[in-house]
């Protein structure tokens, strides 16, 4: 069964994740150490069989277009098939921004015509999971399905987050709520994971875009859900949106110091690639001492470090203090600073002495990139 691709990666996250967003897509964000947020979906994509995937694209990309300069590292680097990324762009006829996922879709036709895989997976760009669509497109055709919404079991999250479906007996979606404001009837949510025919995908965007409508969940999953046949697909493994907030972007990394979560990636086959980058092994002085941490290369330790995740090329000066806190590439860290339940963006310096706590884990302090202090 073969299948192509679209990773949604074009949203303005800015109003949820703040800083983090003011120069780089969500799904540019650094995870775990040495991943990029659209690692996940582009590995997922490679390990399921499908030779050929569309990112979408649009506020501030060009960190996310530098990691994509290769497609090698994904294996899409082949004469069938290959990555493609999309933006807007201005034309004689349209010079329209995406003005929705399913515009996004609409702006680029040329790839699902030019097609000729029976299925397509879209997915988001910012969510960190391991996934192997081959069971769902299987699903999808066991069930005669239009459309295939994978969803997951939500008891303790916030479900005005998600799209919540409702389902019949035999899985077929009955109702969809798009983040609902009172307390919606099932805790099933939506993974932002669809599987759909290239064909009907194409006609129905070509009946719906020119009346407007241009959201992919509104505009086609709600409003067609009495008339085309859409199941739900349960997928019960580790899943984080790290596009939702700060402290969903926190909690996510924190969660790769857990063994379990982080073999899943890294140790268990398939694994998630990502872009290499050549540095030496981390450095620990005499003084250094780090525990319960994930270490990128090239860092220089001299101070203590714990519960926390540190980039690449970060250094720490003598007696320095890092706790629960994200460390990104190129962080200095002055002598006898004191680090807790805080972000630190790329190139942030701080000099000798210097305090930066925030509240908790779930409100981080956020310094953004190049500050220094």
């Amino acid at each position: 069964m073969k299948a192509i691709g679209i990773i949604l990666a074009g949203g303005n996250n800015k109003g949820r994740l703040g800083a983090l967003t003011d120069h780089r897509a969500a799904a540019a964000l650094p995870i775990g150490g040495c991943y990029r947020a659209i690692d996940f979906s582009l590995s997922n994509m490679t390990n399921s069989g499908i030779r050929k995937a569309a990112i979408l694209t649009q506020y501030n990309s060009r960190s996310l277009r530098d990691h994509l300069t290769s497609s090698k590292w994904w294996n899409f680097g082949r004469k069938q098939g290959g990555l493609f990324v999309f933006t807007p762009f201005t034309s004689n006829e349209d010079s329209n921004w995406f003005r929705g996922t399913a515009d996004s879709i609409y702006q680029n036709m040329t790839y699902l015509m030019r097609s000729s895989e029976e299925y397509v997976v879209i997915t988001s760009g910012d969510a960190i999971y391991k996934m192997d669509y081959r069971q769902v497109i299987a699903q999808h055709v066991e069930k005669g399905a239009d459309i295939t919404v994978v969803y997951q079991k939500m008891e303790e999250k916030d479900l005005s987050k998600f799209g919540v479906l409702e389902m019949d007996e035999d899985g077929r979606l009955t109702a969809f709520v798009e983040k609902p404001t009172t307390p919606p009837p099932s805790n099933m949510a939506s993974l932002g994971i669809y599987v759909i025919s290239r064909k009907l995908l194409i006609n129905l965007l070509n009946q719906v875009v020119p009346e407007g409508r241009y959201d992919l969940v509104q505009d086609i999953i709600i409003r067609f859900t009495k008339t085309l046949k859409i199941y739900g697909y349960e997928f019960n493994g580790y899943w984080n949106a790290i596009g939702s907030g700060v402290s969903a972007y926190f909690a996510t990394n924190m969660d790769f110091l857990n063994k379990d979560i982080r073999d899943t990636f890294v140790n268990e086959y398939p694994y998630i690639e990502t872009k290499p980058k050549d540095e030496p092994p981390a450095k620990y002085n005499i003084g250094a001492e780090v525990t319960d941490s994930i270490v990128g290369s090239g860092t220089i330790f001299n101070g203590k470090v714990d519960h926390s995740i540190v980039f690449r090329k970060v250094y720490i000066a003598e007696d320095a203090q890092v706790r629960n806190s994200i460390l990104m590439e190129g962080c200095r860290i002055g002598r006898g600073c004191v680090v807790e339940n805080a972000i630190l963006d790329k190139e942030v310096e701080l000099s000798d002495g210097q305090r930066i706590i925030g509240v908790s884990s779930d409100e981080p302090a956020v310094l953004k990139k190049g500050t220094r202090l």
